[in-house]
């Protein structure tokens, strides 16, 4: 690790990979019963630095006690990922073949953080270079003219190939679309206030149902399938006047009606495996916006999911939108479907280094695990130092910054706070009971594997060292200490 450290004075440092060296955290075996292993970030410059130690038969006497609660069940874990943007393609492909690989491994390899989840945008968003459908004809209802851009077939579905072909197990795709073709809307354009023409039920609402079905028709030509649609990128992006990239407005009531009536009845009966992700949008708008839409059988007959943005949400106190929404509708699950740093005016684009993003990315994290999410998805894989492309110049950070120039890239803090979720919670992991024994500034969230170990993660965003000890009453007790500004997660196996 500390060959690679390098830092941009921005508070932490960033590890710099290439075609020939990335400290990748490599595979990890749990071990026996009796010992726990433990991974460590910090500020001070530790990137999954790996420790293994004993399991005590009594207490260590810290004042501090983490117990885990078995019995207490949540949710079960789906994923971690990013996103497959055309910019995010762009930036890796810019990079030696060589180089390419070793960032696909970073993220979707045994040896890497294991992403198991990429978000596909369909056709252009903010983050491409120019704007397009696949079908910019005029009067086209039959979609004759759809047809995938260079975008897709020179760019993503090949990358997505190799991170599939990477992956030990099937990486879930699921895609959303940001705007319709302009001659669909109301505002004859793809950016701006503008919804569908019409009402649901009709001519431009069906078809642009099966705009989605020829989207995973022609994914499909490539051995790519999707496990998830969404119902649209930021639907009230679309509600906003002179809103500057692309967007499609839907209220709760049209996003209901297009799905009872369009969207919801086509997948079915093209793709009824693919499952329906509602909002796509921040989690400020719940549990309203999920009253809105799931109130009506005949829409949430089809829809499996609510998808949450992170933007606002010191707006949106996670227990008031997001486990309100979660006790009153608990058979729908709960994902984080976009995440970035670097998005707001005052604290714009690409930081290098920034340890500050990173406590940021693992407290919401870690925040919506314990308010039912299931998942939790960051934007583009890669980005450039400037944080683009982005044709509208909406410049913002990524857990990635690939260096043309040099051949290199850089493993963002951010990119740390990823793994130490996505490497080690596996898809189908259960939420379980943590209770602490005082008052304390740590972070904590527990999960049971399906292997029956137990994956612990722990966040002290303080100044101080936190000395605690965990107690499960199936093993015993570990001792541990959090440094100032870390992030630790802990592996033991109970069988």
């Amino acid at each position: 690790m500390r060959k690679s450290a390098r830092n941009f004075g921005h508070g932490s440092v960033v590890c710099v990979c290439n075609a020939t060296y990335c400290d990748s955290p490599g595979a990890v075996k749990l071990p026996p019963v009796g010992q726990f292993l433990s991974f460590l970030s910090s500020k001070a410059g530790s990137r999954l630095e790996k420790r293994q130690g004993q399991v005590q038969e009594n207490s260590t006497g810290a004042a501090l006690r983490l117990s885990i609660v078995p019995y207490q069940h949540y949710q079960k874990i789906k994923g971690f990922g990013g996103a497959m943007t055309d910019a995010a393609a762009i930036n890796i492909l810019s990079l030696s073949a060589g180089a390419q690989d070793q960032l696909l491994r970073q993220y979707f390899a045994p040896e890497g953080i294991e992403y198991n989840m990429v978000r596909v945008p369909m056709a252009s968003c903010d983050f491409s270079t120019h704007l397009y459908t696949y079908t910019d004809t005029p009067g086209d209802y039959n979609l004759t003219s759809f047809t995938l851009e260079k975008e897709d077939t020179q760019m993503k579905i090949p990358l997505l190939q190799k991170a599939q072909a990477l992956s030990p197990r099937p990486l879930s795709l699921f895609a959303s679309a940001w705007s319709a073709p302009a001659w669909m809307k109301t505002n004859d354009a793809l950016t701006g206030k503008g919804s569908l023409k019409g009402q649901p039920g009709g001519p431009e609402y069906k078809t642009w149902a099966q705009y989605y079905i020829r989207f995973l028709e022609e994914y499909g030509k490539y051995n790519l399938s999707f496990w998830a649609v969404t119902t649209g990128n930021e639907p009230t992006a679309g509600e906003m006047t002179n809103y500057s990239f692309q967007a499609l407005g839907f209220t709760p009531k049209t996003q209901r009606d297009w799905v009872a009536k369009d969207i919801g009845p086509a997948l079915h009966r093209a793709f009824p495996e693919t499952r329906i992700i509602m909002l796509d949008d921040n989690r400020l708008l719940l549990p309203y916006w999920a009253k809105a839409v799931l109130s009506d059988i005949h829409a949430a007959r089809y829809i499996h999911g609510i998808g949450v943005h992170w933007y606002f949400d010191k707006f949106a106190p996670a227990d008031i939108t997001l486990s309100t929404t979660h006790h009153l509708y608990p058979e729908y699950f709960l994902i984080g479907t976009e995440a970035c740093a670097g998005w707001t005016p005052l604290d714009r684009g690409v930081t290098l280094g920034s340890w500050e993003r990173a406590e940021d990315y693992a407290h919401d994290i870690m925040e919506d695990l314990n308010n039912y999410v299931v998942g939790w998805t960051d934007w583009n894989l890669a980005l450039n130092p400037e944080g683009g492309p982005n044709w509208v110049k909406n410049f913002v950070d990524s857990t990635i910054i690939v260096d043309q120039k040099q051949d290199v890239f850089y493993k963002q803090p951010t990119f740390y706070s990823m793994a130490h979720y996505s490497k080690f919670l596996w898809e189908g992991s259960q939420r379980v009971g943590v209770s602490y024994s005082q008052r304390s500034s740590l972070e904590s969230s527990a999960f049971i594997r399906p292997d029956q170990s137990v994956v612990l993660v722990i966040l002290n965003r303080s100044e101080e060292d936190i000395p605690f000890e965990v107690w499960d009453p199936a093993v015993g007790f570990l001792s541990a200490s959090a440094p100032a500004h870390s992030i630790l997660t802990f592996l033991w196996a109970t069988v």
